[in-house]
């Protein structure tokens, strides 16, 4: 998938998202959680919701990607990489849950009921990078990983524009910058 449609896919997840969380009205999502919530729950809308929702699960399926590829890759800087990937991410995780639990029970049930099988192609990738000969594992971690970053780039661009949240904002920022680098990485250091 190419970036243009990872964007396109990315957004209207969201707008999906958006309009189920928000009942399918014209108005926006409502905020999450009951009114007398803690001012984390009361600034996280239903769409930073279900981007967070979605991002832990990306970010699940990237830690199982690069779990792969540590115990397999073996160009020293492709391995440097991943291990960064790995140590970014696993803080961003436990961020993005600990803002899920914040947000309240209404959140987290929002996130349970959203089926994420759709977002990315990670099963696919995770099978051919287990089906990949070791000669060649380094050049397929690179494909279905950069491919993957890619997807959570486009995700976190489409929440820096419609999230309403200014620390989910943020992170959505930070996500796409480091998931842009790490892809320029990967895609310039092909063997």
């Amino acid at each position: 998938m190419n970036q243009r449609s990872a964007r396109r896919v990315g957004l209207a997840l969201l707008v999906v998202g958006v309009l189920a969380l928000g009942g399918c009205g014209g108005a926006p999502a409502a905020p999450v959680g009951a009114p007398a919530a803690s001012a984390g729950a009361a600034e996280t809308s239903g769409i930073d919701a279900l981007f967070l929702a979605m991002m832990v699960a990306h970010t699940e399926q990237t830690l199982e990607i690069v779990g792969l590829g540590l115990d397999r890759a073996t160009d020293p800087q492709l391995r440097t990489l991943i291990a960064a990937i790995r140590a970014t991410e696993t803080d961003e995780l436990a961020t993005m849950r600990g803002w899920l639990r914040a947000a309240g029970p209404s959140a987290s049930a929002a996130a349970a009921r959203h089926d994420h099988s759709g977002h990315s192609d990670a099963a696919a990738g995770l099978s051919r990078l287990r089906a990949a000969p070791a000669d060649g594992f380094d050049r397929v971690l690179r494909d279905v990983l950069a491919a993957h970053q890619r997807t959570a780039a486009a995700l976190a661009r489409a929440q820096v524009t419609a999230g309403t949240s200014e620390r989910v904002r943020d992170l959505a920022a930070r996500i796409d910058r480091s998931r842009t680098a790490e892809v320029a990485l990967m895609t310039s250091s092909r063997s």
